[in-house]
């Protein structure tokens, strides 16, 4: 129907400078009703989490002292909210919101389940002005096991001298197979679908690194924005939604003697 065209035409123009909206008010406009029992524009990009057993609690943050870290939002993992992501890659993409810093070096260190075995370690570059960034694990690094969990800390290294007072933040991975089914249509998939596809399979990692490649791909897409900002939503990372990315990160191996 026209009425129908023109009134889905209207709202798609009124959410043009959503970028230049606070969270509350975009997600006041996204929402949009269903007419004649057919579905609406927006494609719900939900993530819907596996059935796993939640990892052993933790708190990231500082303990004691000043941080370095400037802004009232703190260092921000993207995971969801029980802190486990799956994955089906052999060295996924992390991701995270880092405010303004006043140092320029990080600490990512990736470990077996029990906290026992260093699986991976590196010092990470910091940008120079706050935003999202990602560190994908190089081919130096070991392949993760499938059916395996890896406990993993960012550390930003305010005090080389006294680690107590660094901020962290941490999280688990856990690598798995994908069964034919879902395999075959992650194949023939188009790139704007493969975030949704992921997302309903639980699979968060690949759920959102391809959310975030379309974000930066095709940055003044409404859709695309709309399905990055309902993937945060849905699992409560509204407040780093709207974040820019930044360019990130170069690595430096760290030897263990």
């Amino acid at each position: 129907m026209k009425w129908m065209k023109s009134f889905r035409h209207f709202a798609l123009f009124s959410l043009l400078c959503l970028d230049f909206l606070p969270i509350p008010s975009f997600a006041t406009q996204i929402k949009a009703e269903s007419f004649s029992g057919q579905q609406t524009w927006q494609i719900s990009q939900a993530f819907k989490p596996p059935k796993r057993a939640d990892p052993p609690p933790s708190a990231g943050g500082s303990t004691r002292g000043s941080s370095c870290l400037k802004g009232n939002r703190p260092l921000t993992s993207l995971m969801p909210p029980n802190k486990l992501g799956l994955t089906l890659a052999e060295r996924p993409t992390f991701f995270w919101f880092v405010p303004q810093s006043s140092v320029k070096t990080a600490k990512f260190i990736l470990l077996t389940d029990n906290n026992e075995n260093v699986v991976y370690e590196t010092n990470v570059t910091l940008p120079n002005k706050p935003g999202i960034i990602s560190f994908t694990l190089p081919n130096t690094a070991p392949k993760l096991a499938v059916g395996k969990s890896y406990h993993w800390y960012l550390t930003v290294v305010c005090n080389s001298q006294d680690s107590s007072i660094n901020p962290w933040v941490d999280g688990w991975v856990e690598r798995t197979q994908a069964e034919a089914p879902l395999s075959e249509t992650l194949a023939k998939a188009q790139p704007q679908k493969l975030p949704s596809l992921y997302a309903e399979a639980g699979i968060w990692h690949e759920a959102l690194a391809t959310s975030a490649q379309l974000r930066r791909t095709e940055p003044n897409n409404l859709r695309v924005r709309i399905n990055w900002w309902t993937l945060l939503k849905s699992v409560k990372l509204t407040a780093v939604a709207s974040e820019q990315f930044i360019d990130c990160c170069t690595s430096e191996k760290v030897s263990r003697k």
